[in-house]
């Protein structure tokens, strides 16, 4: 860094070949096998996990900016890396009066029809632009340029073509929600910016709607009764370990937490760092993952499990899944009035197996409880069921769930939330400083490395890390006060 030839300006690079060779957790892994070897952190005990939004380092586009801003960064691109392939093919005079400047720097048309006049031009634009890229007098590696394959994307997804009546070739736009097939791609596989190809929109409740990442953050989670010994080099006081970030996983931000919860085991695992339990809100939950868990890793996922939403558990009356006994030997299942199933139905739902179990119409029709059971068009109950393993870990956890004992211990995954503010406040990590997935990940990394230097010191020094936020004015008061006594 002292080196006079050096200039910042290059970091660019550094980052480019660290994600070339697949690297952008290796600061992470190197620091914590270094702390492994000291005894900190250690497989076992206990970790939790939570996720957070990032914001893309790009400008949130509308469909109609976005149309326009693809065309324009293409004929950019193409226009600084062959200047003699546009002046002899494009009519620059006629391109550059529409695309000089970025599409959102001007205002767009308030007119309904004007505003759609506008898109169907993009649109028309672009195909001829793409045209032109393919055709075969044209240089095969503008093709490969990434502003042309994002313009390319954005055709196909936001536009179609097809013969008027005059036999014509027009530009049709597609329409967000269509049975045709013709409609808009779902959200995840939508582009949202020619800059950054990996950003998605996504959405988290009524509030939230955000354009870029979602970042999942682990760490160890110590209580007062976890002390050290001494063989990690501090003084032998007994003193709680520091929680230290064990993995850090970034994904666009369609992706829902559950799909990562396997993903950060095998992480964990790889490092050496599974815990014996592992704490998380109920977005990473499912009764397959718990399962999974605990036969593969050998893990006790903890988290609430969603409870059963029918009609009747909803209502807190008639019967709902926990009335009814089920008999996995002999495949059938029991009600309450001790009618028994007469089909048990191995099925495929949502890409899981599952169990559809019918109770008969002779049965439940002259049920002088029937109203408390099912007030289905059928008149006859019937229950999904998840496979034995499967099935027993949902009912188990619900039953241990509405205890007061599991609700204490569960109170240990909110210190993860702090963790979440300590990011986003020290380094930074609500928004994005790179463009792209592997870019912004390898940023997440340096984060948890930060985080974790800044516990280690304050741990090995003795000091205690603030709780929570302290104004100024509230420190000099303080300050104040100490010179008073």
């Amino acid at each position: 860094m002292d080196d006079p030839g050096f200039d910042a300006s290059v970091l660019c690079e550094f980052r480019s070949r660290v994600i070339a060779c697949a690297l952008e957790e290796r600061v992470l892994e190197v620091l914590l096998a270094a702390l492994v070897g000291k005894g900190l952190p250690a497989a076992g005990g206990k970790q939790r996990t939570d996720s957070t939004h990032v914001i893309s380092a790009v400008r949130d586009l509308n469909r109609l900016e976005l149309a326009g801003e693809c065309v324009r960064a293409a004929l950019e691109a193409i226009s600084a890396a062959a200047p003699d392939w546009v002046e002899r093919v494009l009519e620059v005079g006629g391109w550059a009066e529409r695309y000089r400047t970025r599409v959102d720097s001007w205002r767009l048309p308030t007119s309904e029809a004007k505003r759609k006049e506008l898109a169907l031009a993009y649109g028309a634009d672009g195909y001829a632009l793409m045209a032109a890229v393919y055709a075969p007098f044209s240089p095969a590696w503008l093709r490969r340029l990434p502003a042309v394959q994002a313009l390319r994307v954005m055709l196909v997804q936001n536009y179609t073509r097809t013969t008027d009546r005059q036999g014509r070739e027009v530009v049709v736009r597609r329409r967000p929600l269509e049975e045709d097939g013709e409609g808009l791609p779902p959200g995840r596989w939508r582009l949202t910016s020619p800059y950054d190809t990996d950003a998605r929109w996504a959405a988290k409740g009524d509030d939230l709607f955000w354009n870029g990442y979602k970042v999942h953050i682990s760490e160890t989670c110590h209580t007062t009764a976890d002390g050290t010994d001494g063989t990690d080099g501090t003084d032998g006081t007994d003193r709680v370990p520091p929680n230290l970030i064990t993995n850090v996983a970034t994904t666009d931000a369609t992706v829902p937490d559950a799909k990562m919860t396997e993903k950060i085991h095998q992480a964990l695992a790889r490092r050496g760092l599974l815990p014996g339990e592992h704490y998380a809100d109920s977005g990473y939950a499912a009764a397959e993952l718990i399962v999974g868990a605990r036969q593969t890793y050998g893990l006790t996922l903890i988290t609430p499990m969603l409870l059963d939403h029918s009609p009747q558990a909803r209502a807190k009356a008639g019967y709902d899944r926990a009335a009814f006994t089920v008999d996995w030997d002999n495949r059938q299942v029991t009600c309450p009035q001790g009618q028994t199933s007469v089909s048990w139905s191995p099925c495929l739902q949502r890409g899981k197996d599952a169990i559809v179990v019918a109770f008969a119409t002779a049965s439940c029709r002259p049920c002088p409880v029937r109203a408390q059971c099912t007030a289905g068009k059928r008149e006859r109950r019937q229950l999904t069921l998840h496979p034995q393993p499967a099935q027993q870990a949902l009912d188990a956890a619900r039953a241990e769930q509405t205890g007061t004992g599991w609700r204490d211990k569960y109170k240990l995954r909110a210190g993860v939330e702090g963790t979440v503010r300590q990011a986003i406040a020290v380094t930074g990590l609500r928004r994005a400083r790179y463009r792209g997935l592997k870019k912004v990940h390898l940023e997440h990394g340096f984060s948890a490395v930060a985080l974790n230097l800044i516990r280690l010191d304050a741990w090995w020094n003795g000091h205690p890390l603030d709780r929570t936020r302290t104004s100024h004015l509230a420190r000099l008061e303080l300050a104040d006060l100490a010179l008073a006594a």
